[in-house]
């Protein structure tokens, strides 16, 4: 893309354009060296107009109705008054060919409405890439003015945990029948679920519904212990509508008693952290990949560990001996 000049799309940005915020994110996914200075700029210009937001992950596997679950909770809020982005994690989509919200024609109300914004992830990033864009995604929609974000992942692999890291709620969605419902726990997905929506609970499908979600809240209180696993499982219909309201009055009560109680602050800030650190390491390991000499050696003794032929520890400590960083810093 040509060089972009922060402070302009950045005003753009701030005015609710939503051209504009598209050519943002753009900006901010470029892998172009050229690129980075400027998506930097325009994300520290953009930076005190974010953070606002409630920032909802919704997860689920295959054939729970995501889409269609989105829509019809997105509808509702924009009715509320409320201005809602969707941003869309799909590091399959290499595989499949598309991301899973990137054909819009699946929530066309929604799409067709100037207070939505939907944006899935660029087919092609790895999972990393992927958190980099959407994290970066989010301080971008907030600056524009939207309220609600809505991050959506597949509900498999590893874009679970990178979604839960930088959201105030997790919620995972799942159908009844499948055998999700507990297949989930084992996988762990429930096991990053603030809260959990049975969705599909419509019609002669209710009593099957309403037998999985008490599945669903026997498990939860043996894996979680003493604690409101009862309260954590819904009952939904992005169907009919059923117990939309509800579910969404539970995710804003619990973001806002977060935020009121100073624990949603003190989770963005953990997030941030650790996001922070995860950045350090990544471009530690790029560059020691790229390096003439190092990085054949890194590849060679990764192949040892792999093969059996030594330990990951000494392999590590080899490699940071070369780096002078195999002895603790000074006190």
């Amino acid at each position: 893309m040509s060089r972009a000049d922060p402070g302009a799309l950045g005003r753009a940005v701030l005015k609710g354009d939503r051209a504009s915020l598209a050519r943002a994110i753009t900006l901010v996914e470029s892998a172009a060296a050229r690129d980075a200075e400027s998506a930097e700029a325009l994300l520290e210009t953009l930076l005190p107009h974010a953070g606002a937001a409630m920032r909802v992950g919704i997860s689920g596997p295959p054939g729970a109705g995501k889409s269609t679950f989105i829509e019809a909770l997105g509808t509702r809020l924009l009715a509320g008054g409320h201005k809602i982005a969707v941003l869309a994690v799909d590091p399959s989509s290499r595989v499949s060919g598309g991301a899973i919200l990137g054909d819009k024609t699946r929530m066309a109300r929604l799409a067709s409405d100037a207070r939505a914004f939907i944006r899935p992830s660029p087919a092609g990033l790895a999972l990393g890439g992927v958190a980099r864009a959407t994290r970066e995604a989010i301080l971008l929609v907030e600056a524009a003015g939207h309220d609600i974000v809505l991050v959506e992942t597949v509900g498999v692999g590893q874009s679970e945990t990178a979604v839960a890291d930088m959201v105030d709620l997790f919620l995972v969605l799942t159908i009844a029948g499948a055998g999700d419902e507990l297949q989930g726990l084992k996988k762990g997905l429930f096991e990053l679920a603030d809260l959990i929506a049975v969705n599909k609970a419509d019609g002669d499908n209710r009593p099957r519904a309403e037998e999985a979600a008490s599945a669903i809240r026997l498990a939860l209180a043996i894996a979680r212990g003493a604690g409101p696993a009862g309260e954590a499982v819904h009952l939904v219909s992005a169907a009919t509508g059923d117990g939309l309201d509800e579910l969404w009055a539970r995710i804003e009560g619990r973001i806002a008693a977060e935020r009121a109680s100073g624990a949603l602050a003190a989770r963005r800030a953990r997030q941030e952290a650790a996001w922070f650190r995860a950045l350090i390491e990544d471009g530690v390991l790029a560059r020691l990949k790229a390096d003439a000499v190092l990085g054949p050696e890194l590849a060679e003794r990764e192949r040892a560990v792999a093969a059996g032929a030594t330990t990951a520890g000494a392999a590590a400590r080899a490699i940071l001996k070369r780096l002078r960083l195999d002895t603790p810093p000074p006190a």
